[in-house]
């Protein structure tokens, strides 16, 4: 169990050094940044802007907050909960991402260079923090999670969506879209295919529901919970910094 949840040193299914691993998916990002938001929309029909618009509802940011959209790339989650003049900070290791959401996102919307396991921002400094579709992206799970509680104000939330484990029933078809048409989109619309089967690979290789929560827990979380959504593609975790 602890092989397949141990990602720092994966690139999909090959075995690589941490540095290097870090330097293949900010190549990645970069290559489908032109696209990204498109291939969204195609990989999964749409249905992850209902997952997103969950991940903002249950934020709830207000106004005087600090809320911190990490890996937060074009910006698409972070101007949902920008309404109503709530400041929201984009925080993403990929400039090219960043760049390429910055043109058309409410100036509510600041953005900020920064990695999971090194954020640029004080101690007990966030009211709320959301990933949606990051965290499988950093190189130390772990690291992240504790950078994340680091930056938190005593009481702060953390909200984490990610791509899951779906329910039985669904998971052979879900295993033949992942595995057949994801790389074939992305060598159509992004034209980088190994990009996409990095993707679903790195999808693959994420902790399930109760793995999550557990390694959450272990990283000093509290409150700690999640929420299928879609059957359990997608997975909305929970937990709060002890007061």
């Amino acid at each position: 169990m602890a092989d397949r949840y141990n990602i720092s040193r994966t690139f999909g299914n090959q075995q690589v050094a941490q540095d290097e691993r870090t330097r293949l998916i900010r190549r990645v990002f970069a290559s489908v940044a032109p696209r990204y938001d498109l291939m969204n929309d195609l990989m999964s029909m749409g249905i992850h802007r209902l997952w997103k618009r969950r991940l903002a509802w249950e934020a709830a940011a207000k106004p005087g907050q600090v809320i911190v959209d990490l890996a937060g790339g074009t910006g698409d989650v972070a101007a949902l909960m920008a309404a109503n003049g709530v400041g929201i900070m984009v925080c993403d290791p990929s400039l090219a991402m960043m760049s390429r959401g910055r043109a058309n996102k409410p100036s509510e919307v600041k953005w900020l260079a920064g990695t999971g396991e090194r954020i640029p921002l004080a101690d007990n400094s966030v009211d709320t923090m959301t990933i949606a579709f990051g965290i499988r992206n950093v190189t130390s799970l772990e690291a992240a999670l504790k950078e994340a509680l680091r930056v938190l104000k005593p009481g702060g939330r953390f909200l984490c969506l990610e791509f899951s484990r779906p329910w039985a029933p669904v998971r052979p078809f879900y295993d033949l879209f992942s595995f057949t048409v994801i790389p074939r989109l992305g060598a159509w619309v992004a034209r980088d295919p190994e990009a996409y089967t990095y993707l679903v690979e790195s999808i693959r290789r994420f902790p399930d529901q109760r793995e999550m929560q557990r390694i959450m827990e272990q990283a000093g979380f509290s409150s700690v919970s999640y929420r299928n959504l879609s059957f359990g593609i997608a997975c909305l975790h929970r937990g709060s910094k002890p007061a």
